[in-house]
């Protein structure tokens, strides 16, 4: 029964980056173009944006 739902969830994940790519459906530039701006570009610099912000308030808090 998880399993099943952890597989539905991942095959729903795979769609909306398949859409996002253009291609609904396939594996193709697009889907992969998807994966390389969420997970190369966009994560890593919503990690970096989010330490910089907590520094900041750090040193805000500390004075």
């Amino acid at each position: 029964m998880f399993e099943k739902i952890i597989t539905d969830f991942f095959m729903l994940c795979v769609y909306i980056l398949q859409v996002i790519g253009g291609t609904p459906g396939e594996y193709g530039f697009g889907y992969y173009l998807a994966n390389i701006i969420i997970f190369v570009i966009l994560q890593p610099a919503l990690i970096l944006l989010f330490f910089i912000l907590w520094r900041k308030e750090k040193k805000k808090n500390q004075k």
